[in-house]
């Protein structure tokens, strides 16, 4: 199969097809285009122009609205109308359809642009298992064709856009049988749609694959493109990660998804679904535009590079197998367990009593999210004396103290430290591809003591002295500052890629540096999506088992934020997760209250998948690896789900979050909160 992206290694951007919806252009040499959707009842015409407005002053550029039936459809030429009288007529409208053909038939009058979920249109999903033969099969997608074609036909006579929107939760029951709730059956679904176009010469399409999994959302944008490119079609792509739910959760887990595919030069707009008013997503979605394009940028400067075929398979996650190695006391790294989180100290050494608080504090306020791994600074021979006295008064707090080591202090004086085992030890030093002797004394130095070493090192580096690593069982890998020619993310692939080729098995560190960092801004926020944007290529490939965030200088903070990564790019759990899906007009109750109501009842049941959905459109499908479902069925009406099954239909609003917890404890999941954890 065809590489999805032109360089892994460096961002460069995908050539695509420009499509006009109105007179803003996708794709080609446009920048991306930031969207959000409306929350309003579409057949409230007053309220939805006064959102649309609204977003178009926060910085949109194309507003969607929901059209889920002909009453909604209709709506949308006044809306239309009073969003151009307010001045506006250049902001293109979109019109999002799921089940009705006939609504979307409607739409395509009024907008510039209707988005198809191929997974529900024209088809009513029942979770059914049948066996298709070629025949059935064939009867299905000539049923889909003549359902389709009446839209394709008016589309092209209007010169409007169709966005194919696929969508994790809601694949046909045709596709699941065939191919299973899968990245290849959300791109399969949308390639049925596609072709039916093709045959009638219309290529004004843009393209989406959305989950709430990021792992699934990343594969099957990277396969979508590889099966676009060998069809021919080079449309342009809608990014985004559906149900993500809000607060910082819901910005890591978009920016590790989204950031991601724009690392590798796929994307031409962003929407960043929150459970939030539409209008706090676009600062976010125009924050990631701005990264990939510094991104792009620079990689179009830089000469290109020529690798060898990597053993990665982007298009099948299989964690790197690793290990095993002691990460101090009873904490394992294999490719059975989680990555481990390290945080940062920059405090001196000398200060190492308030590093000490500073520890315990951070643990008080985090409760289960602790340091694993403290990692400080040995600037010189002196600071091992404080190095001893933090690790007297810190064990057992935490599994591991790493100590990165400048070159002021010898390696003789590190032979004379005394390394007890009140608490395990990793020493972190940089070596060259000149350095083999150097590597030498020190992996003997290690293993003389029993501490791990973390080798920072590039690929080529790793490369050329992969003799002397081979066999060695206390290594780390890690890097701290990527080559000239690459990005972070190309930086890490290229050092996983010989770490397997060279059958290298120790441990891989990410670290998110200074030197990483792709705009140099300050706050927090800046932080949570640049290493949320730089994870999220290595996780996806199956690359990174211990994590920390070394641009951000609170304990706290750093420790926090690692955690959240992790658990947004599905690689550890440590509180409940929840998949929300964010307000729009087939919202059948207030889902940023009762989502925070919900939060409030459960946020303590750690290992719990708790779904809340506005409506049945994309809720069975999308809690496919969710324990509990909280669906709005009807107005005032909730339906309970576990797992994809409805257990519990039409309950009333004001009973539906107490039998959604009698639910959980039916189910054995339940545990009572602590005090604390009332309080907060």
């Amino acid at each position: 199969m065809r590489l999805y992206c032109q360089s892994r290694f460096q961002a460069l951007r995908r050539p695509t097809s420009e499509v006009k919806i109105g007179s803003v252009g996708v794709g080609g040499n446009n920048p991306i285009r930031v969207q959000s959707m409306t929350t309003s009842l579409t057949q409230d015409v007053a309220a939805s122009v006064a959102q649309c407005i609204r977003l178009a002053e926060a910085g949109c550029e194309i507003v969607r609205l929901t059209a889920p039936n002909k009453d909604a459809a209709k709506a949308l030429k006044d809306i239309r109308a009073g969003f151009t009288a307010a001045g506006f007529g250049e902001i293109p409208l979109v019109a999002d359809i799921h089940f009705l053909p006939s609504a979307a038939m409607v739409a395509i009058e009024h907008v510039e642009k209707v988005r198809v979920n191929p997974g529900n249109y024209a088809d009513k999903k029942k979770f059914a298992v049948k066996e298709y033969t070629d025949a059935e099969y064939d009867n299905e997608l000539q049923r889909l064709h003549e359902a389709f074609t009446p839209l394709v036909k008016r589309a092209k006579e209007l010169g409007r856009v169709l966005r194919i929107g696929t969508n994790h939760g809601s694949l046909s029951d045709r596709i699941m049988n065939r191919y299973g709730d899968s990245p290849l059956g959300m791109v399969e679904s949308a390639l049925e749609f596609m072709r039916i176009a093709d045959d009638h010469g219309f290529r004004d399409i843009v393209v989406s694959m959305k989950a709430s999994n990021t792992k699934v959302m990343i594969e099957a944008y990277r396969l979508a493109v590889a099966r676009m490119d060998e069809a021919g079609f080079n449309y342009p792509l809608h990014l985004g990660v559906t149900e993500a739910g809000d607060g910082e959760d819901a910005r890591i887990k978009s920016a590790i998804g989204i950031g991601a595919l724009l690392y590798d030069g796929l994307g031409d707009t962003i929407r960043v679904s929150l459970t939030e008013d539409p209008w706090y997503e676009v600062p976010v979605a125009k924050d990631l535009a701005d990264r990939a394009h510094a991104l792009w940028e620079k990689s179009a400067t830089l000469p290109a590079i020529e690798r060898e075929p990597e053993t990665v398979n982007p298009y099948e996650y299989r964690r790197r197998d690793v290990g095993p190695v002691e990460f101090g006391a009873d904490c394992p790294i294999n490719a059975l367990e989680p990555p481990r989180v390290i945080a940062p100290s920059y405090r001196p050494l000398a200060e190492h009593a308030q590093i000490t608080k500073d520890v315990l504090a951070a643990h008080k306020k985090l409760k289960d999210a602790r340091i694993e791994g403290l990692l400080v600074r040995v600037e010189q021979e002196t600071d091992l004396i404080h190095l001893l006295g933090l690790q007297k008064t810190l064990a057992p707090s935490i599994k591991v103290l790493v100590a990165e080591v400048s070159d002021a202090v010898s390696a003789e004086a590190l032979d004379a430290f005394d390394w007890n085992d009140r608490c395990g030890w990793m020493l972190v030093k940089r070596f060259g591809a000149g350095d083999a002797a150097k590597l030498e004394q020190y992996l003997s130095l290690a293993q003389k003591h029993g501490v791990l070493l973390a080798v920072d090192a590039d690929a080529a580096t790793v490369s050329t002295l992969a003799d002397k690593l081979a066999g060695q069982a206390n290594v780390v890998h890690t890097l701290s500052t990527p080559d000239a020619s690459t990005h972070a993310a190309g930086a890490i692939r290229a050092l996983g890629d010989v770490l397997l080729k060279k059958d290298l098995r120790g441990p891989l560190w990410l670290r998110m540096r200074p030197d990483f960092e792709i705009l140099k801004e300050e706050g927090f926020g800046r932080a949570l999506l640049e290493a949320a944007m730089f994870t999220g290529p290595a996780f996806a490939d199956g690359f990174g088992d211990l994590i920390s965030v070394d641009t951000v200088d609170d304990l706290a903070l750093s420790t926090n934020l690692a955690y959240n990564i992790l658990q947004g790019a599905r690689m550890r759990t440590v509180k409940t997760e929840y998949v929300a899906c964010p307000s729009c007009g087939r919202t059948l109750f207030d889902l940023q209250e009762v989502t925070g109501r919900i939060k409030a009842r459960t946020g303590h049941l750690k290992g719990v998948t708790i779904a809340v959905m506005g409506c049945i459109v994309n809720g069975p499908g999308e809690m496919a690896d969710a324990d509990f479902g909280y669906v709005g069925g009807a107005p005032a009406k909730i339906n309970l789900y576990v797992g994809k099954e409805c257990v519990k239909v039409n309950i009333p609003e004001a009973e539906a979050l107490d039998r959604l917890v009698d639910l959980i404890k039916e189910h054995g999941k339940w545990v009572d909160p602590k005090p604390e954890e009332v309080e907060a």
